[in-house]
């Protein structure tokens, strides 16, 4: 076998090299200005917030079990009470029963009061029947005309009050109007002397009473 002692040119490698190299350069650079504005956002901070842990309550205690009472079984013989420690000398006996009666005492009944009395109402009072004049003694009514009063020539008018008793007669006179004293001085004269009334009553029974009275006088009537 036989080696290859060939001379081969070194020029044409190292030019084909650079060549190569210049072309990788110039699409690099090309490519890097042709690239978009790329912006890179960072995210805000994250704020870490602490957190109380707390260790867990301790568990509640556990009852103790509690001792089983033993249950002692019944026996035949009663329970005997035990004797008091303070002896009395009480000499009261007391007997007890377990007996229940049948029969309750028997219930007395409402004493009867008799027949219910209705109380009347109040009669209503009779009315009061007013007096009149007694017409026996009507011509002793009218009094004497006043001298004065006819020397004037002047007629008179006199109201007066009354109080009749029992038997007729007028007790007290009140004057209420008159045309002068003269006239109501006659007047009052004539009805204490004079005047007899019927009195007034009240169920059949006489009473007192008032009554107004009205006396005229007239010239034409004095003549």
């Amino acid at each position: 076998m036989h080696a290859d002692t060939r001379y081969h040119a070194n020029a044409p490698r190292s030019v084909s090299f650079g060549a190569a190299l210049a072309i990788n350069g110039a699409i690099l650079a090309g490519m890097i200005f042709a690239a978009p504005n790329i912006v890179v956002l960072k995210d805000p901070p994250v704020v870490m917030k602490p957190i109380d842990v707390r260790d867990p309550p301790p568990p509640p205690p556990e009852d103790e079990a509690k001792p089983v009472e033993k249950i002692q079984p019944r026996t035949s013989a009663p329970p005997v009470a035990p004797k008091p420690l303070v002896e009395s000398n009480s000499t009261t006996n007391i007997e007890t029963t377990t007996k229940i009666t049948d029969t309750l005492p028997p219930i007395e009944k409402p004493t009867d009061p008799g027949p219910i009395r209705t109380i009347d109402p109040p009669k209503p009072m009779p009315l009061l029947v007013g007096p009149t004049t007694d017409p026996r003694y009507a011509q002793d009514f009218q009094p004497e005309y006043p001298a004065q009063e006819m020397r004037a020539q002047r007629d008179g008018l006199v109201t007066l009050r009354v109080l009749i008793g029992t038997d007729g007669r007028v007790k007290v006179v009140e004057p209420v109007s008159a045309t002068s004293d003269a006239f109501f001085a006659v007047t009052k004269r004539q009805a204490l002397g004079k005047w007899r009334f019927r009195p007034a009553s009240r169920g059949g029974v006489p009473e007192e009473s008032w009554k107004t009275m009205t006396v005229r006088f007239r010239i034409e009537d004095a003549r």
